[in-house]
Parts: C-alpha cells; structure tokens; sequence
C-alpha cells in the first residue's frame, strides 16, 4: 500500500489507518462523530494526496477538454474551477472530476481509485496537439474546511484570501512552499484544497496545524468525509455513479453543456433528456434506524430501489441515504420502507441537500 507524505504525522496523532485506493489513509483520529462537528462548527483538516491530479497542455488542450468533460469548459476563465464529469458514449460515467483552467493548460482532480483508469481512458481519446500527463506521483494536496477556514489561511499566508472566490483558485506561497490554493471542497462548508509538490506540502500541513491552539484545528479522515458529503448530497463514486449510471439519471443534468455540438456520450443524454430515464437517485431521512448501501427501497410491497449511500448524520440527528428509484417514486414526500439485516425502516425521500446552512460562498 502506498503512503501519502502525512502518514507519520497521522500515525503521530493516533490515527485509524485504513487501506483505500491503493493508500493507507486515516479513518477517523478522534471519532467521527467529533470531527464531523468540528468542521460544521469551527474547521478540520482532511488529507486528500490520494487524489489524482491529470494535466492537459497543448495548443488544442481547449477542444480537447470540452470534448471529454461533460461541462462547458469554454465557460472557464482562467483562474476558475468546474465541476465535471468523464463520460462514456453510452452516457455512463467514468468519473467526476474537478477541472481548473490555467493559463495555457487544464488540471482535472480525479478520485483516488479512478486515477490510472482516468488516465488510460484520457490517452485513448488524445486528438489534436495535446498533452496529457499523469501528475498524481508528485503531487501532494490537503483540504482545509471549516467556517473559520479563511481565518486560518489567511493568518499563513500573504495572499488576499477574502478575495478568492468559490470555485476559484491562485498560484501563491504558503509556508514559503510555492502552491496551487483553490476554494473548494467536499464537505459543503467555506473551505479550501491546497496543491503542491509531494515533498513539499507537509510543510504547509505543519503550518496550519501550528494554529490549532487558535482555532482548535481537528483533523478529520474519511469516516467524518464521508457523512459531511452525503449531508451535502454529494455523489460518491463506485457507490452512488459508475460507468452503469448517467448524470441525468443523478440528477446531474445541470454538469451538462447541453449547447455544445459535440462531446462524448452526448447522443444518449440528448435521448435521455427527450423521454425521460427509468429511475432516479434521491435522498430519503428515516424515523429511524440506519441505512446502509445495497438496502431495499420497498413502496406499497415493490421494491422499487436501492439504497447507494446511507449514515448517521450527525448534524440533523438522524439516518440519511440516497439510492436509485424507479421514475415516479422520486417525488418529495414519497412515503418508502429501507429494509436490510431483516427489518424494515419508514422513510420519506426529501429534498436535499440534507444539511441547508453550509458557510461555502
């Protein structure tokens, strides 16, 4: 397994370590619940140098880009961030990505587990005068989230934070470690992804932590990611998109440049958008209980789902999830039972995201 550059700094602070995506990555250090509720109330610090990070360079990296991603990226002025997606032509996803414009280049943040397959699947699509390089090996990142998380970057480094706005990001110094800072994230709160070399970003992971004492900085590992994602609604991949699944079928439509004349799955989702798709992801809250993925989703004795993504929320005190249902279960106040391990839970599907007060801008 490998190891990011912050593992004896986890192991140091009596993390959890876990295998994922080929790392060894903390779980939680001090509880899941606690460091859920620190970066809902003050500002917790995530280690994402599993990323990976793919750069697009050449004089057709433009045409390129727009004719892989799903969004619009001749939208993008240089120096903003898009949410997109990588799609098959049969409109399946291969995965979400991140994609920021630079000055003469593209980087797409991919997930963890996707990153080689990403990689590959971008090489067989290079046409034109592009360059398409695999950066994720001498890359480090973390995630620094929180509402007091501007406070904090501020007090490290000389750049104007308060102007940065979300889904933006700048080349700055932090720690005098030359870095990419983007505000961004994937817990819902105000937040920001710092990029820089593999060997470097430690430092910069050290100059925040030397603030805790201010701000009560918490480290945080996937276990509290986790749950402040599905608060938010936000897809995990290989749980809730997959190469089997389609954004409108996500409800991920509106990550689609439907104006553009061509890029790739593009025919399927103009199909999908003329007569509809069979189901549908949706978010339920129960009255009680817990659901957990690949539960039932039953209504009046059908099953008519299942269950992709499922916690605790810590912060609305109650089970949450989301799952795939057939096209006219989806309707907000849809009365359905989760059933798993023998037992059958009510439930409501529910407008998300489940969590309405983030601080993101």
């Amino acid at each position: 397994m490998k190891k990011t550059p912050m593992y004896s700094r986890h192991l140091e602070k009596g993390a959890k370590m876990v295998p994922f995506a080929r790392f060894m990555m903390p779980v939680h250090f001090s509880g899941i619940i606690q460091e859920h509720e620190r970066v809902r109330e003050r500002v917790g610090i995530f280690d994402i140098s599993h990323m990976g990070e793919i750069e697009i360079r050449g004089e057709d990296c433009l045409e390129f880009v727009n004719e892989v991603t799903s969004n619009d990226a001749s939208k993008l002025s240089e120096g903003r961030v898009q949410y997109s997606l990588l799609l098959l032509p049969s409109g399946g996803i291969v995965d979400e990505t991140l994609v920021y414009r630079q000055k003469d280049r593209f980087m797409l943040v991919v997930n963890a587990v996707n990153t080689e397959k990403d990689y590959e699947w971008l090489l067989e699509q290079r046409k034109g005068r592009v360059e398409v390089l695999n950066r994720s090996e001498e890359t480090g990142a973390l995630a620094l989230q929180g509402p007091l998380s501007e406070r904090v970057m501020q007090r490290i480094s000389h750049a104007q934070i308060a102007d940065l706005r979300y889904y933006s990001f700048m080349s700055t110094e932090i720690a005098g470690e030359a870095c990419l800072l983007s505000r961004t994230g994937y817990t819902g709160e105000d937040g920001f992804e710092v990029f820089a070399g593999w060997d470097r970003i430690c430092r910069i992971w050290d100059a925040i932590m030397d603030e805790s004492n201010d701000f009560q900085i918490q480290p945080a590992g996937l276990g509290a990611r986790d749950t402040l994602r599905l608060e938010m609604r936000y897809c995990l991949y290989g749980s809730d998109v997959d190469e089997t699944t389609t954004p409108l079928e996500a409800g991920l439509g509106w990550i689609v440049g439907w104006d553009k004349e061509e890029f790739v799955g593009r025919d399927v989702l103009m199909r999908q958008r003329r007569e509809g798709v069979s189901r549908k992801l949706v978010g339920f809250e129960l009255e009680r209980g817990i659901p957990r993925p690949d539960y039932d989703i039953f209504c009046g004795g059908d099953r008519i789902g299942r269950v992709t993504s499922g916690t605790y929320s810590p912060s609305l005190r109650k089970g949450i999830g989301i799952g795939y249902v057939d096209a006219g279960h989806h309707r907000i106040g849809t009365e359905v039972e989760i059933t798993g391990r023998g037992r059958y839970e009510k439930a409501v599907v529910v407008k998300t995201p489940f969590y309405k007060n983030p601080s993101h801008k």
